[in-house]
């Protein structure tokens, strides 16, 4: 018998049975010797060997019994844990007892399982409800790119249950440019189901420890659409406004002359009364052309040209071109960030002008600094002004509170932010008035 083979047959049991008998061999032994070396009849030392040798066997096998049965019970409780059946629960558990305490954490532990057993039963369930009626497409595909889960509205996307879409290759779906190229960005592409312009987005999950490539696919064609129709009103609004404002007095203005020019008998001061209204009539042409110059500015915003800019060296050198007021400058790290020098500086001009504006009214002052962040550098512009007190319409082309304002400072100066990949807020001091401009672009 080889030692392997020795150790599983001196299992658990037997070694415990066998424990059992030496503890009781001392005693047995000596009650045996006294028995057959004492003077007694034959009959009683074998009658009482049988009868110390039967308890002493029971006795070992009733220990082993007591260790093993417990353990047994164990075993079946685990194994059905495991199996997912968390309604099996130990039995017999005395309060002040080692035994009675591994039961009860046992017990426990069965009941934690099935609180979230059916906590996880009740997400899952709410996801599926959720997955089916949201009107978005979903598709998971496995590293072999063949589709394993789709959602109802995906179904409807490819015109195809799932029963015949679940298995399927991204090629023979139509969704190969899908798992490729940016994980977010705009599709414009037909589906079986529907044709036009559609947000996707890409995203990494895990099921049962496999990698799934996760595909939202939302349709979008009404939403833009939407958008674009408020634009456009918007954006004649704006038009009908400014027009109006010039066009109604040089209408007006060119009546009188034309009544003036075709009178009989003119009035002596009739060329000075000209003089004014042609006066009139090209200051608002001036501001007329002003107003379509600078709305022609804002749309046609060139894409920035990025190079290496220290932020050290750009804050300090726009802050020099304010000279209505001194500009306390907090100096931050060393960056170095990629974009349009241009630009940005005429940003951090716009942005300086605004707030040195708003301190000249109350007499505050202008403070200036950045900070570094993991993935960004941040540019703080403080004022001691009266504070912001539209803040809805900051960023509304041609909307100004200040007189002789164009309205398209802030605008402009978001849409650079924008094209750099960062974003511009402006909002109130929380310590008090003034406002506080935060600039944030990638590094």
């Amino acid at each position: 018998m080889n030692e392997k083979t020795g150790r599983r047959w001196l299992n658990h049991e037997r070694r415990v049975f066998l424990y059992a008998v030496l503890a009781g061999l001392p005693g047995s032994a000596v009650a045996l010797s006294l028995l057959w070396t004492g003077n007694y009849y034959p009959k009683i030392q074998w009658t009482l060997t049988v009868l110390i040798a039967a308890f002493w066997w029971g006795f070992a096998a009733a220990v082993r019994e007591r260790v093993v049965f417990p353990l047994r019970t164990f075993s079946n409780l685990l194994a059905a844990l495991q199996e997912g059946d968390f309604s099996v629960r130990a039995r017999g558990a005395n309060v002040d007892d080692a035994l009675g305490e591994v039961m009860r954490q046992v017990n426990s532990m069965g009941e934690t399982l099935r609180e979230q057993r059916l906590g996880a039963l009740e997400a899952t369930t709410l996801l599926r409800k959720v997955m089916e009626e949201i009107d978005i497409g979903i598709f998971a595909f496995d590293p072999h790119q063949k589709l394993r889960l789709v959602n109802r509205t995906g179904e409807r996307l490819l015109a195809r249950p799932a029963e015949r879409l679940v298995g399927s290759s991204a090629e023979e779906l139509g969704l190969v440019e899908c798992l490729e190229g940016e994980p977010a960005r705009t599709l414009q592409t037909t589906f079986p189901g529907g044709s036009g312009r559609w947000g996707m987005r890409r995203s990494t999950v895990r099921e049962h420890g496999i990698p799934l490539q996760l595909i939202v696919i939302a349709d979008i064609t009404r939403p833009l659409r939407e958008e674009e129709l408020q634009a456009w009103q918007r954006l004649v609004r704006v038009l009908g406004h400014e027009l109006n404002n010039s066009l109604t007095p040089i209408k007006s203005i060119a009546g009188s002359l034309e009544s003036l020019i075709a009178s009989d008998h003119p009035p002596p001061d009739w060329q000075e009364d000209m003089r004014r209204g042609l006066a009139v009539i090209s200051t608002r042409s001036e501001a007329l052309s002003r107003f379509i110059g600078a709305y022609a500015r804002l749309a046609k915003l060139p894409r920035p040209t990025l190079a290496a800019l220290r932020v050290e060296e750009w804050i300090p050198r726009v802050v020099r071109l304010e000279t209505r007021l001194p500009v306390a400058v907090t100096a931050g790290p060393k960056v170095i960030i990629h974009g349009d020098a241009d630009q940005l500086e005429q940003l951090l001009i716009n942005l300086l002008r605004n707030a040195t504006d708003a301190s000249l009214e109350t007499g505050g002052g202008v403070r200036v600094g950045w900070r570094k962040n993991a993935n960004y550098v941040e540019v703080k512009i403080e004022d001691d002004g009266p504070g912001l007190s539209n803040t809805a319409n900051l960023f509304v082309p041609f909307f100004t509170t200040k007189p002789g304002g164009s309205g398209i400072g802030l605008v402009l100066s978001r849409q650079i932010a924008e094209a750099h990949g960062g974003t511009l807020t402006l909002e109130n001091k929380p310590t008090g008035s003034g406002c506080e401009a935060r600039l944030r672009l990638p590094i």
